[in-house]
């Protein structure tokens, strides 16, 4: 028979470590800060920000954080979770450090707990504040937490972990494939690995394959301005990392009317907005909507292959980068002018055949990764809701 109890947060934790109202001067390396916008989706994505070794003793008198502990953000967002591993690191403002009663509460338990619907929604029923919304330390300890027997509270762990581990082992699989295709696309069109025997001549972009082409990017781009002018198109945004469906990050719509926005197609350039880092992508899904402020051009195909120029100014990047100019608001302005004198060197149409054949088996890979991630993931999240309330019995389960 499977017992649940019900109980305040802070009577199942040995250890609320909360570093709110201090901030920690930061450097170009040293020890990773965990910030709050780095805590997404269950997970700890790459940090860029670092406290310097010497002042990290200085700086984390509340408490050090453990290998397995919770990492909770307070707000903006409020109630992203995750699970630190053994590596050293700081905590930020926006974020608090949990770790539950030996033998009582479970960490990866409790993780998952704020993950679900029921966690989640009863951490959410306690934040204040009007535009920025959060939680302060006082109500997040008074959150109710719904939770078995410490056995029984492992093996859901243990049921839901398998699955994320296979996720996580499917997204660093599929890193290696996007950065082996890379490192292919630089030593052909960037190194002139396989051309060195060839001969090469003098260009704008120094020494060239002969029958290479150096063209500007206002020979085969132009802006393209579509609005969406009735019903609704899936929203999309543009980061340093490429186009990303709304859906998967962000809560609120682009506007309150899509008719402001602009139609994305497929193999547009776009580029969004930013005050430090170009944000720019080529659209691959069909069609989508972005915001009004982003600049679109379309491309001519008949000039150059829109998946060779996004590699291209992938392995450039630093060469695109001052295109970012001032913008009266906030946000990015680009440097039309630069743009359209921008050099790109373009391959013989063959040449690029050839590689394509390559990439598209690594793609082909990737591809059946993401769709075993699919289908990983949505079982996950099928069965997390069933395992919190207990409608789903452990004792039941053949595992």
């Amino acid at each position: 028979m499977e017992e649940w109890k019900e109980d305040k947060l802070i009577d199942l934790l040995d250890q609320l470590i909360d570093y709110r109202g201090k901030t920690p001067v930061k450097t170009e390396s040293g020890v990773p800060l965990i910030t709050a916008k780095i805590i997404k989706n269950g997970r700890i994505e790459t940090p860029t920000e670092y406290i310097a070794e010497d002042n990290y003793d200085s700086w984390m008198v509340r408490g050090l954080p453990k290998e397995g502990d919770v990492v909770l953000t307070t707000e903006a967002p409020l109630g992203e979770v995750a699970q630190l591993d053994d590596r050293k690191i700081a905590l930020a403002q926006r974020t608090v450090c949990l770790r539950g009663k030996n033998g009582i509460l479970d960490n990866k338990y409790l993780k998952y707990y704020f993950l679900s619907n029921i966690g989640h929604s009863r951490l959410c029923a306690r934040e204040t504040g009007t535009t920025v919304t959060g939680i302060k330390q006082s109500e997040l300890k008074e959150v109710l937490v719904s939770y078995p027997s410490y056995e029984i509270q492992l093996r859901i762990s243990e049921i839901l972990s398998s699955l994320d581990n296979k996720i996580e082992l499917n997204r660093r699989i599929n890193d290696n494939l996007e950065q082996q295709a890379q490192a292919l696309f630089k030593s052909w069109f960037v190194d002139f690995d396989p051309f060195k025997d060839g001969k090469f001549v003098d260009s704008e972009l120094g020494m060239i394959p002969e029958g290479w082409r150096v063209v500007t990017l206002s020979s085969f781009i132009t802006p393209f301005t579509e609005k969406v002018l009735a019903g609704s198109l899936p929203e999309y945004s543009v980061t340093n990392n490429g186009i990303i469906p709304r859906s998967g990050k962000y809560k609120k719509q682009l506007s309150s009317s899509t008719s402001k926005n602009k139609v994305l197609r497929k193999f547009n350039l776009v580029f969004g907005m930013s005050r430090e880092i170009l944000n720019w992508g080529i659209m691959l899904d069909e069609i989508g909507g972005v915001s009004s402020a982003y600049n679109i051009y379309s491309i001519d195909d008949n000039v150059i292959n829109p998946l060779y120029l996004k590699y291209y100014m992938e392995s450039k990047i630093s060469y695109f980068n001052d295109l970012i100019g001032t913008a009266a608001r906030e946000g990015q302005a680009l440097d039309k002018g630069g743009l359209d004198n921008k050099l790109i060197l373009v391959p013989p149409f063959d040449i690029w055949c050839k590689f394509q054949v390559k990439d598209t088996t690594l793609k082909k890979t990737i591809s059946t990764k993401e769709t075993e991630t699919v289908v990983l993931t949505n079982l996950r999240d099928s069965i997390l809701p069933k395992l919190m309330s207990g409608e789903i019995k452990i004792n039941d389960l053949n595992c």
